[in-house]
Parts: C-alpha cells; structure tokens; sequence
C-alpha cells in the first residue's frame, strides 16, 4: 500500500476544504485512504484527523460568511442545484429549526443538510464563536469516522485496490460508461431547454392583453421555493404548484384551447424551462414562458395578488387535470365541472 497514495496533511485539508465548498473531489475516499495508510505507520491518524476539521472550517466558513451576508438565497442557491429543491429546502429548515446549532454535529452524514446548514446558520444570525465551536465538533466526529474506517479495513483496502488495479479497464467501462452518457443526457436537456426558451416567451404585455381578452390561458406560478412562503405575490389569476411536481407529473390532460404561460422569480427562467420541457414531453402542446418571470411583470406596471387562485379553481374554469408527483399540489377537475371552462 505504501506506494499506492501520495497522500499529504496539507492535501488532506485542501480535498476537504473543497468538498466543502461543493467541489467534486472524493475527501471521503482520501480520509479512508489516509486512514489505512495511518495502520501501516505512513501517516498518524491524529494529524489526519486534525487536517479534516481544518479543511471543514474552511469551507464551511465560507458559506457561512456568505449565509451572513445574503441569508436565505444562498441556501435557495443549493437547493436548487439538487433533484427536489422546495423538498431539500424544507427538510434543511425543519431540521435547523427543530436542533439549531446541534444539526451541525451530525450534518455532514446526511446529503443537503451539510451544505445548506453552514449558510443557514449565517442567515439566523448565530455568532461566529458558536459556530466555529459546533462545526468543529462535527468535523471531528466525520473525519474521526472515515479515517477510523480506513484504519480498520487497512489489510481489506490493500486487496481491494490490487483487485483494482488488475481490472482497471473493466471498472473505467463499468463507470465511465453510463456516467458519460448521463453527462451527454443533461448536456442534450439543456440544449433543449435553451432552444425551448429562444422559441416560446411570451412578454408581461402580451399576456395581459390575452387575458383581459378572455383567452383561455392557465398561468401557472412556481414560486414556492425561491420566496421561501406560500404567501409571495403573484398574477392575478395564477395557481401556485410546485415544480419538482410539475415536472415528474404523470396524468396530464390539459384541453387543445388552453394555452400555459409559467414564470418564476428569475430572469433567466431557468425553472420555468425545465417544467416546460417536461410538461411538453407529456404531449402539452401550447405552454409558454413568461419574459422576465414576475419581476418582467411587475417593471410593466402590472398588478399582483397574494390572493392567488386554487387546483380546483383553476380546473374548474379550464378543464384541466394536472395530478402531481410528490406532495405537490394537485389541478383536477372537481366532479361535473370539467366542462365549465369560462376564460380569464
């Protein structure tokens, strides 16, 4: 094993610090490495150890600097970067919430909550000495754990990388593979919702003309996470739905007459385009994005309403049937409604 890890202190807390900082780099498998290298005598597990609270201070200082700064958004930022970001959102909340600084303790074994807690910690305004004594006791018991690991299975690792070494080849096909082709997947997802974005906007001018028309139009607005309440204003006329459940909705019956304008807080509309997608992909023929998601809306001088409208209502009045994924809500017509489809 001794020439199997070019392993240093130094380069334990930098791998560390990165992973942090949301970096890919293993600092899981290089604390277990350094830990099997520490029983056979090439590094002492203490300093390791030592090297991997160091590295955590880092970077969860850095989040925290920022969650001080800019509160709430920067944990909305993660959440966003994860597969169900209103869910990860609360889930990070409620446990903050429920142990505060303990969270902290245990917060690196649990996905999410490692990198939303550091920030949420920042945003309630908790002192930079609690802090820094909560998170070091959290990197202790994380890097204590992988490097003990390490130290234990040393003589297993050991035939473990020979085997390894000897089916190099395989294992590269065996992973390289299908992490390639995910890679190519969302490469293709994002072409297509770039190209979505190009082809279908609707401006804040245009849509309220249609719906002072009377066009059959159902607004749907997807601001449950990123304003953090149930309460943040919207369009008149809009429902509120989560998008992860949007998205990964399997019933869909939305009439050929009614189109579908989506908007979120962003400019960039970067959730209204993966819900977009994917309600097209489930045969949604006529769905648009709202240029400039609310805030375009709202430079025009347009009105907004935290009296938002329900499902039901919205069902009622158009015919649709949107049965979510989740636990987000769902749009289904109420029984002998569905036939009533009165514009805006």
């Amino acid at each position: 094993m001794t020439g199997a890890f070019e392993l240093t202190y130094t380069g334990i807390g930098v791998a560390v610090f990165a992973r942090q900082l949301c970096l890919p780099v293993p600092a899981i498998v290089i604390l277990i490495a350094a830990g099997a290298l520490s029983g056979h005598n090439h590094l002492n597990p203490a300093i390791v150890v030592l090297a991997g609270i160091l590295g955590c201070l880092g970077g969860d200082g850095v989040w925290f600097w920022l969650g001080r700064h800019w509160g709430n958004r920067v944990v909305r930022m993660i959440c966003r970067l994860t597969s169900d970001p209103r869910g990860s959102y609360a889930k990070a909340n409620k446990l903050f919430q429920r142990w505060g600084l303990r969270v902290l303790l245990v917060a690196k074994f649990i996905p999410v909550v490692d990198g939303v807690s550091p920030p949420l910690a920042g945003a309630e305004g908790v002192t930079v000495q609690r802090f820094l004594l909560f998170d070091a006791g959290g990197g202790f018991l994380w890097s204590a754990a992988y490097v003990l690991l390490g130290v234990v299975f040393a003589d297993q690792l050991d035939r473990v990388i020979d085997a390894a070494q000897r089916l190099g080849t395989i294992l590269g096909v065996l992973i390289g593979v299908p992490l390639l082709s995910y890679i190519v997947w969302r490469a293709f997802v994002l072409v297509q919702m770039m190209r979505y974005l190009k082809r279908h906007r609707i401006t804040p001018a245009l849509l309220n003309r249609r719906l002072e028309a009377g066009e059959k139009i159902a607004v749907i607005d997807l601001l449950g996470l990123e304003d953090g309440t149930e309460q943040a204003p919207g369009i008149p006329g809009a429902v509120r739905l989560d998008p992860v459940g949007l998205r990964g909705t399997r019933h869909m019956t939305v009439p050929d007459d009614v189109s579908m304008v989506l908007y979120c807080s962003s400019r960039d509309q970067f959730t209204s385009a993966r819900v977009a997608v994917a309600l097209r992909r489930r045969g949604a023929k006529r769905v648009w994005i709202l240029d400039g998601g609310l805030k375009g809306w709202q430079d025009q001088g347009f009105s907004v309403t935290t009296e938002l409208s329900t499902p039901q209502q919205v069902a009622a009045r158009l015919g649709i049937d949107l049965r979510l994924s989740r636990n987000g809500a769902s749009a289904a017509p109420a029984p002998g409604d569905s036939t009533n489809q009165s514009a805006y």
